[in-house]
């Protein structure tokens, strides 16, 4: 199990967040597809796992609706993947949204992505639509779990 390190980063570190983004995903993606999806958003949040002091993982979101935060996009390098990364990320994602007033946390997963659906399941989410991604050309699962204050 890695024990990483999760911080909140600015909007300064995009090009890092790119970066990961590219090592971990095709097709490439500039600094520039991360603003544009950013813009006009509302409390956009841009998270980075360390492990031993080197980027190995992000996790980002943003406001989907006043009580709804959204998990857009989060990646963990290949040689730290089932170490528990994506699971730290998501935790403090979460407790950022509590923190924050959200009710609950939405993502959504390609069907082809079982670690990602899997990992879902286990953390507590529910399964509450599908969507067409005329992108991909694949369904999405929707997801999303409430958040409870302790």
């Amino acid at each position: 199990m890695a024990n990483s390190e999760v911080v909140v980063v600015g909007a300064g570190e995009m090009p890092l967040i790119t970066d990961l983004y590219n090592e971990i995903f095709r097709p490439a993606r500039d600094v520039e597809f991360f603003k544009r999806r950013f813009l006009g958003r509302y409390n956009a949040l841009l998270l980075i796992a360390n492990v031993d002091k080197q980027p190995v993982g992000f996790s980002t979101g943003f406001e989907l609706k006043p009580t709804v935060f959204f998990s857009w996009l989060t990646g963990v390098m290949p040689d730290y993947r089932r170490a528990g990364v994506a699971s730290q990320l998501h935790e403090a994602q979460a407790q950022w949204a509590i923190d924050h007033g959200y009710q609950y946390i939405r993502m959504e997963c390609h069907n082809a992505h079982r670690a990602v659906l899997h990992m879902a399941i286990k953390t507590g989410f529910n399964v509450v639509g599908v969507r067409w991604d005329p992108d991909r050309q694949d369904n999405l699962i929707i997801f999303e779990k409430a958040l409870a204050a302790d």
